[in-house]
């Protein structure tokens, strides 16, 4: 940011470290040896399709490249569209470190193409005793929130949610601001 940007009071936002994403794959092995937390083994990238050939193929070529190399890796792929117009690539291996390298893959590929903007952000499944624990990547802000859904239409469980902030916070690069740690209803994961 230069002299005149923060004397006029514009700011320059740092763009996410791509390696933000991989933090998972450490922390998921801290959450099941010390707390009991482990993968359910699925992950899933949102995305707003446009309905451009350019985006279709981009979209049709990441299947197209998951599901070849799912042979190898054991890596499912399936594809959602939800009810507020958002497609969500499903993957669904055991392996935490092949789900976020499927979707690395997809998100470098919309990037590449033009159409980072699109990414809502990354889901991956996890469960302990209390039921079950989303950690949502937000790629605009390059930090991760744990989301804890509690019993009842589209409520969760605040509580649950710090506690598990507490139990990882050093292991992923968490969102500060907890008032950026949006639900995500209606999982299909």
């Amino acid at each position: 940011m230069g002299f005149l940007d923060a004397l006029l009071g514009r700011r320059k936002l740092k763009a996410p470290a791509p390696d933000r994403l991989f933090a998972i794959t450490t922390a998921a092995v801290t959450l099941d040896t010390s707390h009991g937390i482990r993968t359910r083994g699925a992950a899933a990238i949102v995305f707003q399709p446009l309905a451009t050939e350019d985006f279709r193929q981009i979209a049709t070529d990441m299947e197209e490249v998951v599901r070849g190399t799912g042979d190898e890796t054991g890596t499912k792929l399936e594809t959602v569209d939800d009810t507020y117009g958002y497609r969500w690539m499903v993957f669904r291996d055991p392996d935490v470190e092949d789900l976020a390298v499927a979707v690395n893959a997809v998100t470098d590929a919309l990037a590449l193409g033009g159409y980072a903007e699109r990414v809502l952000c990354s889901v991956f499944a996890f469960e302990d005793s209390a039921g079950p624990i989303y950690f949502i990547y937000n790629y605009k802000r390059g930090s991760w929130y744990p989301f804890a859904p509690a019993a009842g239409e589209q409520q969760r469980s605040t509580e649950r949610e710090l506690q598990v902030k507490a139990k990882i916070g050093a292991e992923l690069p968490l969102e500060p601001e907890l008032e950026r740690w949006f639900p995500l209803w209606g999982i299909p994961i």
